[in-house]
């Protein structure tokens, strides 16, 4: 009796488990990038003649190997600094995975409903709902939009140009959309034969259609990537401390922390660059507050005389009880004067701050400790002799949405200081670097990104990896940057591309609301 359940579950549900686990070889690492334009296929052929209810449950079942796969890394920050046990922490990531799987579940329905009803190729449908689908999840309930489909396509450069018009949804459109189309095509003959009057020249031009997209989408990003950026060259120097993240706030390795990074400062400065940055939270200390270590940065700062960034906390508001605190940027110019300060506007949820602490007053027993950082609200850059240039702390360089406020008017380069030691040597910190790729081409703006333990490096406007270090290593890298001053359109308009998505899915489910609601009281 069991062994029949298993094969009837491995039938119904085989193909969405074998593809989450093609999926997860997709991103970094293993990054078998190109897996990831079939990986979809299996789950979309068995979405054809399933019942919506069973497409749900497929579709969740995709979801559990595909985020644990690739979030499986949280496990480390939450068991090694979070004081939770391997088990404790392992199920906290198999609780994120599940909420997650509700979003892929939520797409194999619709899906399912719409392939049944209606005489529209999987090829259309499938990458709208899922740019749908991953638009939602980058938003809700904070906004979590690590692991979407186009992130995997870091490397395919020609392809991925598009995203300054549509930003990382175009991506994953594209991907869908082959994997839609090549399930149509395996089950053409069989749609042919069960749906009266299918439109099979229809099926045709759409096919024809998304052929031209793939080659004009290729000419384009070959254009893009021959021109020549408009912006001045600056040289810029990314200092990597490599501190223990045990080290950074315990005060007896205060002066170490300091003295590691006035060294290396020291030895990037003899290239003479126009601004030297230093990563999120680097100094150990609460800058403006312990006036002695302050003043010594600032004397150090008068030194190296060029433009220097770091990272720190600081106090907001002393007369709060508890501490106002916010996890800011600092710049400092060739005199030592603080010419602009950042406060990270986009916090981590249960690292940073505990969202919904009123209403869910049982989490407080899971992260002890953890405080309410005050959130900064101003989208400014920094106008400095280096160039005007935004700041992004730690994962906000994830949020497309987010990055693009800071160019609706011009800008340089955009520079993102983090702290990925909480990572350990897993996939995470690959996968958070491969993210600033696209900021970079949907703002066409060059990324300098300084990492405590790595991976640092310089990115240019058109998404190249110009340089790049190891994970934990101590090291420093001076470069000329090209900076462009290019406004492109998905920093003026931002998601057209995923709003077009959204209207479309509005219209054809109100026209399918009657056929859904049948399916749902059948649940």
């Amino acid at each position: 009796m069991l062994n029949f359940k298993l094969k009837k579950f491995f039938l119904f549900h085989g193909p969405a488990i074998i593809s989450g686990i093609l999926l997860v070889m997709c991103f970094p690492k293993p990054d078998f990038y190109l897996l990831a334009w079939v990986a979809m296929v299996p789950f979309l052929i068995s979405l054809y003649n399933k019942e919506p209810k069973q497409s749900f449950v497929s579709g969740f079942f995709l979801g559990i190997p595909y985020f644990f796969g690739t979030l499986y890394w949280i496990y480390y920050s939450i068991n090694h600094y979070g004081g939770i046990s391997f088990s404790g922490s392992i199920f906290l990531v198999i609780l994120l995975c599940l909420y997650l799987s509700l979003y892929t579940g939520l797409f194999a329905f619709i899906f399912s409903v719409a392939i049944q009803n209606t005489k529209l190729p999987g090829l259309i449908i499938a990458p709208i709902f899922w740019v749908v689908i991953e638009f939602i999840r980058a938003y809700a309930f904070t906004g979590f939009p690590w692991s979407s489909l186009g992130y995997s396509q870091y490397k395919f450069l020609s392809i991925i140009q598009i995203a300054d018009i549509t930003g990382i949804y175009g991506i994953s459109f594209l991907i869908m959309s082959l994997n839609g189309a090549i399930s149509d095509i395996i089950l053409l003959k069989k749609r042919i034969n069960n749906i009266p009057l299918f439109p099979k020249y229809q099926f045709y031009f759409w096919l024809i259609s998304l052929v031209l997209v793939f080659i004009l989408s290729i000419i384009y990003g070959q254009i893009r990537l021959s021109q020549d950026r408009a912006g001045k060259t600056i040289t810029a120097s990314i200092i990597q401390g490599n501190i223990e993240q045990d080290k950074k706030w315990d005060s007896s390795y205060q002066n170490e922390v300091l003295s590691a990074y006035k060294e290396i400062t020291l030895a990037a400065s003899l290239k003479k660059p126009d601004i030297i940055i230093w990563p999120e939270t680097a100094l150990p200390f609460f800058f403006g507050e312990d006036i002695s270590l302050t003043r010594n940065i600032i004397d150090f700062q008068k030194n190296i005389s060029t433009n220097l960034l770091f990272g720190t906390i600081m106090f907001k508001d002393k007369k709060k009880q508890p501490f106002q605190l916010s996890n800011s940027a600092v710049l400092l110019n060739e005199t030592g004067k603080v010419i602009f300060t950042y406060d990270k506007i986009h916090m981590v949820p249960f690292g940073e701050y505990v969202p919904l602490r009123n209403i869910l007053f049982f989490i407080d027993k899971l992260v002890t400790g953890i405080g309410d950082y005050t959130p900064g609200k101003s989208y400014i850059k920094a106008k400095s002799s280096s160039g005007n240039f935004a700041v992004l702390i730690c994962y906000e360089i994830i949020f497309p949405g987010l990055v693009r406020k800071f160019f609706t008017d011009k800008g340089d380069y955009i520079v993102n200081i983090t702290n990925d030691a909480w990572f350990g040597k897993t996939s995470g910190p690959y996968q958070h670097f491969s993210m600033a790729v696209f900021r970079a081409i949907e703002n066409r703006k060059p990324v300098l990104r300084a990492a405590n333990t790595g991976i640092s490096g310089f990115i240019d406007s058109n998404g190249r990896i110009l340089y790049k270090t190891n994970l934990f290593e101590k090291t420093f890298l001076v470069e000329k940057i090209k900076t462009d001053c290019t406004k492109s359109f998905y920093s003026k308009y931002g998601d057209l591309f995923s709003y077009f998505c959204i209207i479309f899915t509005v219209i054809l489910l109100s026209n399918l609301s009657g056929k859904i609601r049948n399916y749902l009281k059948e649940v």
